[in-house]
């Protein structure tokens, strides 16, 4: 019998004084009062930090545990934060596996347009079944795309097919590698699963906001790329897909680069949210695009020192906690606008993440080990429809590219980046110079005002968020940390829409998915979402 025991709690001295699982496993025998050497299996579920009280900061435990022969269940009976596990409970993790197939024929491969975490997914899981997809990347394999951007930070020269936002792996793979999710799916173990099996560190099973940072990311993609291929499927980088073939009502066939026509009859669209030319050629094919809502900002720096100390204390730079992170919302009574922190990254870099010519644009990239100078994340406020000025489906984008053109004339071209230090921000005064933090942005920042790349009533709500936040985390608000504009790729600007099936609501075979259709926010909700289509896939149609 198994059962699953909740909020275990160590202190950081007794982490440090044991292996972890054994230390744990001490834990639960005491809960069950029981010698530990009586428990013959232990998993820990899940992990986390409590750091409410920063005198006696702890990891609090979820375990799994096997009882030993003659442990009577009555002795559980009333105990809290213990429940008996369904018998079912492993056979579960089988479900995609037993997954019954559908009988319509598909035309050739199934055609998955993009390679980040939605389309990888969806590939892998067709691969693994019998599928043989064909997945068309508009970018670089991950490894000339690495060298790309960095030839990008330190000379300025932009390649509009290879950058952060196009290729291998999508816009996640140069991030933090946050692999946290809102969404209960239970695809979610299969996504983390996965990945482990590719390399990832087996710590993303349990730990409770797991991330492996973008230098484990890339060779994880890679080992991904080579699994689907060695299941039959192929990947083809360069392959940018200028039309869709639509033929009464229903998508017949892709056209790449212009001059290539590829049949199909299964077609999944796992575009990324920057994919604008893309987004522009479904729209003049007839394809059901809507606008949607998003955010826009800045990226906001302070030390990671001084993050760690403030959500710490005394514990701060302790070995077993690492860099500290932060959540940060407000909602402004005045403007009637949500700001919020997005996508924090301890110890990491604001990176250069345009993906058109003379336009600015921002992220933030960590690597696994955290441990550079500064933290960073986005600052940012929500932006509706309403605000686009036009009605048109495509309107936020030309919103996006507003602001991101600004952007790049406020920093004087090269791709520099306008920043203002937060107390000239808070004063409507546009900075001058840099004090003791250090932007991190290549290829490079130029002081500026921010009321320049920014409409008005996202200044003011920021303004307001800053304030708040400061109370929140003491010395948020500070007058050195820097502000590095502008972020405006939260989400996509768009959804594509599609029915129950998955497929776009008025054109056949066409399968939008991920988070530049507007279904996803994240590598694990994205990569959950592609899992979906490739079930819905499953279930139609018979394998090649």
């Amino acid at each position: 019998m198994q059962i699953e025991i909740s909020n275990l709690k160590q202190s950081i001295e007794a982490y440090l004084e044991q292996p972890e699982t054994e230390g744990v496993r001490r834990l639960a025998a005491a809960r069950l009062k029981l010698d530990p050497v009586a428990i013959p299996e232990l998993r820990i579920l899940r992990k986390s930090v409590d750091a409410r009280d920063k005198s006696r900061i702890q990891f609090v435990y979820s375990v799994q545990v096997t009882l030993p022969q003659g442990y009577g269940i009555s002795r559980l009976n009333n105990q809290k934060d213990i429940e008996v596990q369904p018998e079912d409970t492993e056979a579960a993790r089988g479900l995609l596996e037993k997954l019954p197939g559908g009988t319509e024929k598909i035309k050739d491969r199934p055609i998955i347009i993009g390679s980040g975490p939605a389309g990888l997914f969806a590939g892998l899981i067709l691969a693994e079944r019998g599928y043989k997809p064909l997945i068309l990347e508009r970018g670089a394999d991950v490894d000339r795309r690495t060298r790309d951007i960095e030839g990008f930070f330190q000379s300025g020269q932009f390649d509009e097919g290879s950058n952060i936002q196009f290729g291998e792996g999508g816009a996640g793979t140069f991030s933090d590698g946050k692999l946290t999710a809102r969404s209960k799916d239970s695809r979610c173990s299969i996504v983390l699963e996965r990945l482990v099996q590719a390399g990832a560190p087996a710590e993303i099973l349990y730990i409770n906001k797991p991330h492996i940072g973008t230098d484990i990311l890339k060779p994880v993609i890679k080992n991904i790329r080579s699994s689907i291929i060695r299941l039959g499927g192929e990947v083809r980088f360069d392959a940018r897909v200028t039309g869709v073939v639509i033929e009464a009502g229903a998508a017949k066939a892709v056209i790449v680069n212009e001059n290539e026509r590829i049949e199909s009859n299964v077609i999944i669209a796992a575009l990324g949210h920057s994919a604008r030319d893309t987004y522009q050629m479904l729209h003049d094919r007839g394809v059901a695009v809507i606008p949607k809502p998003f955010s826009i900002g800045v990226r906001i720096e302070h030390r990671q020192q001084m993050i760690d100390q403030a959500q710490y204390g005394r514990f701060a730079g302790h070995p077993a906690l690492g860099a500290a992170d932060y959540v940060l919302t407000f909602r402004s009574n005045t403007t009637g606008r949500s700001a919020y922190s997005f996508c924090m990254c301890p110890g990491g870099m604001v990176v250069a993440a345009a993906s058109e010519k003379d336009m600015v644009v921002t992220n933030g990239m960590s690597e696994y080990s955290r441990d550079r100078e500064n933290a960073n994340s986005a600052l940012v406020v929500s932006v509706s429809p309403e605000d686009f000025g036009s009605t048109h489906p495509l309107a936020g984008i030309a919103y996006q590219r507003n602001w991101e053109a600004r952007a790049y004339q406020l920093g004087g071209g090269g791709y520099r980046a306008p920043v203002q230090l937060v107390g000239d921000f808070m004063k409507g005064n546009a900075s001058s110079g840099i004090s003791r933090i250090k932007p991190s942005y290549l290829p490079g920042v130029k002081p500026a005002d921010m009321a320049g790349c920014l409409p008005p009533y996202v200044i003011a709500t920021m303004k307001e968020a800053l304030r708040d936040f400061d109370r929140k985390i003491k010395g948020f608000g500070e007058a050195e940390a820097v502000l590095t504009g502008v972020e405006t790729r939260t989400s996509a600007p768009v959804r594509i829409v599609r029915n129950e099936h998955m497929e776009s609501e008025n054109t056949a075979n066409l399968y939008p998915i991920g988070e530049g259709a507007g279904y996803a926010g994240g590598i694990v909700s994205a990569a959950i979402d592609g899992i979906k289509a490739a079930e819905k896939i499953i279930g139609r149609f018979r394998p090649l």
